[in-house]
């Protein structure tokens, strides 16, 4: 490899890590999603002669784990390990993209030389478009999955081309983008073409793309106008946010400074509201209480004493259903009481504990890997010494995922909403919360404490990846965090107020999300919740379409000639670099 063609793949993998970097916070250069892809495109199909395959996986997998290493920073501050395995665990999946791109899916590389067609060019860059959606989604599921940041997240403060996100989710806004950038570079090749010999070349695949993506802008605000025009039901809700500092692991304040800090702003947020905006929800972030509730199987429950005085003195406030993160333990009634089971099973758990003191709780499904959980602890013991080195805190065993997929159900003025529950992290996991969809008034309620990551982009990245269950499912969100963020969203994923326009976000007047403080949202609850294509289908439409893509990359591989190893280069490619 000359010292020119060097410097020339390493710019490109360069230039695609850092613009991919630069799509999510705190950078938000969302437009960068348009090109982002296009350096490394033009370094993997300019790889020639053998060994293409093995080169692309290089330049790929090196774009990716730099993008990744900027974005997920973040994780550094609790594990300056897992920051560096994370990227490049993910830049692997960008590593196969590369590989299929450069040697099977190359379309410069052809019929000895000959350019393409608009037909090939049309079917080239679905392959890739729909490789690359199958990889986003391969890695968001694969070994419990990481699917943050896919490039479609890039558009969460975009909101006309955000709302396809109803048809294949987020990935399909990612297949979107990869396929406008491979028709764009091969409309280009085509074009330099034409300047070199003065043939023309039909462009109409060009054309075509840039009508499909003009008809999803389109029906983005077509979805707009009919979302904002459902009959709903007002839902009003404070969301208190306490800004409790961590180190990893560990929470920096008492129990009693934790649990004073919820009464007193809770109940100075509810004196200060007039008389017709008394909330009908209080929301509190996850295991925002340190007592525990103990619950039994046929739901007799009980709480620590903590729990239960700092509730009591709340309830001075006004008459609410409470909704908060606490740790539930597995109980059992014995003579009349309530007792802990022996080894009992430990649970990270939303509550939802109405004025009358009637209590549901939903038990975390998704648990985090090395978090609430390590797999193997038992028998591999050294994990457990890596973790308790990374986080600063002791391991005190490991959470048990829940069993139930069904809602919460709540009344709220004579009807029964149903609560689409989320803790922490599993707002960023769609095919989990789809199947909580039920034909009836839904919102979506996230409990969270990102306070692991202090002021880190890592609450921002997690609320941009958030706002899409919002616009996948067509069901309101709110959620509540320990340092943000904090927010009521509508079905659109949009967090304006309904009748203000104001934004319904906790946040300083420098628009910090680090803060303590509390709001009074309000949402509409759709009667009817709107069509989603998501919702029926859920990620089979992405699965489905990566199946295709492979099938279409094999069936016009065997009809195209490579260039042989050992061929030399076409007139035109002397001509085009």
């Amino acid at each position: 490899m000359s010292g020119r063609v060097f410097f020339l793949r390493l710019s490109a993998i360069i230039a695609t890590g850092l613009m991919t970097a630069g799509l999510f916070p705190p950078y938000n250069f969302s437009w960068l999603a348009w090109i982002c892809v296009l350096p490394m495109l033009i370094a993997l199909w300019s790889i020639k002669g053998s060994h293409r395959a093995k080169k692309g996986f290089l330049i790929g997998f090196l774009a990716g784990a730099l993008g990744f290493s900027i974005q997920l920073s973040w994780i550094g501050v609790v594990s300056w390990l897992g920051a560096i395995l994370l990227p490049l665990y993910l830049g692997f999946f960008w590593g196969i993209f590369g590989a299929f791109a450069a040697s099977a899916g190359n379309p410069w590389q052809r019929k000895n030389g000959i350019l393409e067609t608009p037909l090939h060019s049309l079917i080239t860059a679905f392959t890739h478009a729909t490789i690359w959606a199958g990889l986003e989604w391969f890695r968001g599921w694969f070994l419990t999955g990481f699917g943050w940041n896919g490039l479609g997240v890039a558009f969460h403060d975009s909101l006309a081309i955000s709302q396809a996100a109803d048809l294949l989710g987020v990935t399909g806004l990612s297949l979107m983008l990869v396929f406008f950038q491979a028709i764009l570079l091969q409309v280009g090749h085509r074009a330099l073409q034409t300047r070199f010999d003065g043939k023309r070349r039909p462009q109409w695949d060009f054309i075509l793309t840039a009508l499909g993506i003009g008809i999803l802008a389109a029906y983005g605000l077509i979805r707009i106008s009919l979302e904002k025009n459902r009959e709903s039901i007002p839902l009003k809700s404070l969301l208190v946010q306490i800004n409790i500092p961590q180190d990893a692991g560990s929470v920096l304040w008492s129990m009693e400074k934790i649990h004073m800090a919820y009464e007193d702003e809770t109940l100075e947020a509810l004196k200060s509201l007039e008389q017709d905006k008394t909330p009908d929800w209080v929301l509190w972030p996850e295991t925002a209480l340190n007592g525990r509730i103990i619950r039994a199987d046929d739901g007799a429950w009980g709480a620590w004493w903590q729990n239960t005085e700092t509730i009591n003195r709340v309830r001075d406030g006004g008459r609410f259903d409470l909704i908060y993160g606490v740790v539930e333990i597995e109980g059992e009634g014995k003579g009349g009481e309530l007792f802990q089971k022996e080894n009992p099973r430990i649970y990270n758990s939303i509550a939802v504990q109405t004025a009358d003191d009637e209590l549901e709780t939903f038990r975390k499904r998704h648990l985090v890997i090395f978090g609430e959980t390590i797999p193997f602890v038992d028998s591999i013991p050294f994990l457990k010494q890596i973790y308790e080195q990374q986080a600063g805190a002791k391991y005190t065993g490991s959470f048990t995922a829940g069993p139930s997929l069904d809602p919460l159900p709540i009344m709220l003025k004579g009807i029964e909403l149903q609560i689409i529950p989320s803790v922490c992290f599993e707002d960023t996991v769609p095919r989990l919360t789809r199947k909580f969809v039920r034909n009836a008034p839904q919102v979506i309620v996230n409990l969270t404490n990102d306070g692991w990551f202090k002021e880190s982009a890592g609450a921002a990245q997690h609320f941009a990846n958030a706002r899409f269950r919002a616009i996948e499912l067509r069901r309101p969100m709110l959620r509540c965090a320990n340092t943000g963020v904090s927010a009521a969203i509508n079905t659109i994923g949009s967090t304006d107020h309904p009748q203000s326009g104001k934004s319904q976000i906790i946040a300083d007047s420098k628009g910090s999300t680090f803060v303590r403080g509390s709001l009074l949202t309000d949402l509409e609850i759709p009667l009817r919740p709107g069509f989603s294509l998501y919702v029926l289908i859920g990620d089979w439409g992405i699965i489905g379409l990566f199946l295709v893509g492979i099938a279409a990359a094999i069936i016009f591989r065997t009809n195209q000639k490579s260039i042989p190893a050992d061929a030399g280069p076409s007139p035109s490619q002397n001509k085009i670099p």
